[in-house]
């Protein structure tokens, strides 16, 4: 009996400990202390087989917050092998990146297609296939960039570089002048301070590194700077505080803000939060177009598509900012999208959320007319199975920097140098864009270039002349489509040899919706010659089905175009008579044109009027003409909305 209790203490003691233990474990990673909190989870989980699904998620997000992917998959395996399609899509994303980052990419497809499949989310899964088809291209063709590791990185992690002049200044965590930065616990390093070096222009290696404006380094993080083009002005990241000290929100938790500051002479005249700032919600990473016109940050504010995403705000000539927009699921995802960065109409990003090669990879998109494209992976060696970010670029489009935590490295994250290669051979597209009856010019048309995948590959508008111009890389197929809102679209079909520099003409006849409206007593109609009926009859006759098919033509090329139908007969005849002959020929009408496949709720209604909207003299009793009775037999097809 003796021996039965003191097993009994023993085995209530471990189970009290092992509780404590797992309560201790939860409290850190509340508090995003990753790595001590994956140690307790560790040794909770040596004597506890029997582990809920909450504890298997900390654990695996632990791991793959800390960037330890391969532990992290093998959570994630846990969690995926208890739950199977019940995953919800972040963890989908999660376990299938963690597969990505040990290059198991036939799995993680797999895993993609199967949950895609279940959804039954067409849209997802074209998206999909789009970069899966853009990652099969880059691996067929030789990379645009070289890719340099630099001789300034640590053991520590160094990253996020930005352009200041001949300078350059980025992030780390390594130890800075007597600022006494304490650890953060997220990762067990100390708090990031912002450092200037000089670049040799030539090779890109940076020299003469030193700390950033003293005046600016606190006990916490500060990184992730932007500058304006003048150099005066910059803003960057930094924790939230209040007199010095860390402001949390009701959750205990601290969140990020952007700092926007002045300089004079190196020193800081002036300094101030921007006015999106928040106790509740982190903003960060700014990145300021060179023209100063554009402000992009990222930011988890209520609202979102996913962890992270990327928001965009004009900046006015007395610097200040109008609120922010998120730029929409074309660009952020359930995902992480982090650290922008805006130049020549191109937004790079990081995202984990768009399918590449694991972890966060840098992407591309093109800002034309106030529209985001698809983003396109950058490919290897730009990105690899682990995290690639804070990509910047010259002007000039020929040199940068980005940071990565891939193998290889000197430390954590390190900062790489890179050059980008001009392809051998380049045709030039250009041409016109007119309006197919006046033969006027049409600005702002837009076109596009498509591939042999029907993925888009450039894009750009005419200009005021008409006229567009765009450079191509030789030996390509492409489809060319022209097109504007309110006007048709024209495809064209383009091979190009291997003739560098050789110029290819391509001209568009495009037609705009008011080349098919006449205005009429305060309406727009459908302009088709008057449609003729056999006495007393309302059949379609082959007259009238020849105008009717012109109306047809435009709700097919404008597909917004929605229209009511009227019919209206001369004074002769009965009243009534008239009525219902009108009404009789108005529905033969909207009848035919149903039948070539229009939709019924694109035409509001077919109704006839008889002679009760005689537009002239000819009522009864009054002698007319033939010609003046004419004028009041006439079916209208009004344009309501467009």
């Amino acid at each position: 009996m003796r021996k039965l209790i003191i097993l009994s203490l023993i085995f209530f003691v471990t189970k009290f400990h092992g509780q404590q233990k797992l309560k201790s474990a939860d409290k850190l990673f509340d508090e995003m202390a990753y790595v001590d909190a994956v140690k307790l989870y560790e040794e909770y989980a040596q004597s506890n087989s029997d582990l809920s699904i909450e504890t298997i998620m900390n654990i695996a997000d632990s791991y793959y917050f800390i960037n330890d992917t391969r532990n992290a998959l093998t959570w994630y395996q846990k969690l995926y092998d208890l739950q199977g399609q019940g995953l919800t899509d972040l963890y989908v994303l999660r376990y299938t990146q963690s597969l990505r980052g040990v290059r198991d990419y036939d799995k993680a497809n797999t895993i993609s297609k199967e949950f895609l499949r279940k959804k039954n989310d067409n849209t997802e899964a074209k998206r999909f296939m789009h970069h899966q088809k853009i990652l099969d291209s880059l691996a067929t063709k030789e990379s645009a960039y070289q890719v340099t590791n630099l001789d300034i990185n640590t053991s520590n992690s160094d990253f996020g570089a930005a352009f200041y002049g001949n300078k350059l200044v980025y992030s780390s965590t390594k130890s800075v002048g007597d600022i006494n930065k304490k650890i953060y616990s997220w990762n067990q390093q100390p708090f990031l301070s912002m450092f200037v070096a000089d670049r040799n222009l030539t090779n890109g290696s940076l020299i003469n590194e030193q700390p950033f404006l003293n005046e600016l380094a606190s006990k916490y993080h500060d990184a992730t700077i932007t500058f304006s083009n003048d150099l005066k002005t910059f803003y960057y990241t930094t924790n939230t505080l209040k007199r010095n000290k860390l402001k949390n929100d009701r959750k205990g938790n601290n969140n990020f803000q952007i700092i926007k500051a002045s300089l004079n002479d190196d020193v800081i005249s002036k300094s101030e939060g921007v006015f999106f700032n928040s106790v509740d919600y982190s903003v960060g990473h700014p990145s300021l177009s060179p023209d100063g016109k554009l402000f992009f940050f990222v930011s988890d504010m209520p609202g979102g598509y996913g962890e992270t995403d990327i928001y965009m705000a004009e900046v006015f000539p007395d610097g200040s900012m109008n609120s922010p927009i998120n730029l929409g699921p074309k660009i952020n995802t359930i995902g992480r999208e982090m650290f922008p960065f805006y130049s020549n109409g191109v937004l790079y990003f990081s995202s984990e959320g768009h399918y590449g090669y694991g972890g966060l990879d840098v992407f591309e998109s093109k800002y034309i007319g106030k529209k985001f494209s698809d983003p396109k992976n950058l490919g290897e060696p730009i990105n690899s199975n682990k995290d690639d970010f804070s990509f910047i670029i010259d002007l000039e489009s020929k040199y940068g920097y980005l940071s990565s935590n891939r193998g290889g490295g000197k430390g954590d994250d390190d900062i790489y140098f890179f050059r980008k290669k001009d392809p051998e051979c380049f045709q030039t597209v250009m041409g016109k864009v007119l309006n197919s009856k006046n033969k006027n010019a049409i600005e702002g048309a837009s076109i596009k270039f498509y591939d042999s995948f029907n993925d888009l590959k450039f894009e750009t508008i005419t200009n005021a002349m008409g006229q567009f111009e765009m450079k191509v890389p030789c030996k390509g197929f492409y489809k060319v489509i022209a097109s504007k809102s309110n006007h048709t679209s024209q495809e064209k079909e383009i091979t190009l040899g291997d003739k560098n520099g050789e110029i290819v003409n391509l001209d568009f006849d495009l037609a705009n919706l008011e080349d098919f409206v006449v205005k009429d007593n305060g309406n727009e109609k459908i302009d088709i010659n008057p449609i003729f009926f056999n006495y007393d009859k309302w059949d379609i006759t082959p007259q009238a089905a020849v105008e009717l098919d012109k109306v047809v033509y435009v709700m097919m090329t404008f597909p917004k175009v929605k229209i009511r139908i009227e019919s209206h007969t001369d004074s002769r005849g009965k009243d009534l008579y008239n009525l219902k002959l009108s009404d009789n020929r108005a529905k033969s009408t909207q009848t035919y044109i149903l039948s070539k496949g229009i939709s019924s709720d694109r035409i509001e209604s077919a109704v006839g009027f008889g002679e009760t909207r005689l537009r002239n003299k000819c009522k009864n009793g009054v002698k007319c003409s033939e010609d003046e009775h004419f004028v009041n037999r006439r079916s209208d097809f009004i344009i309501v909305e467009k």
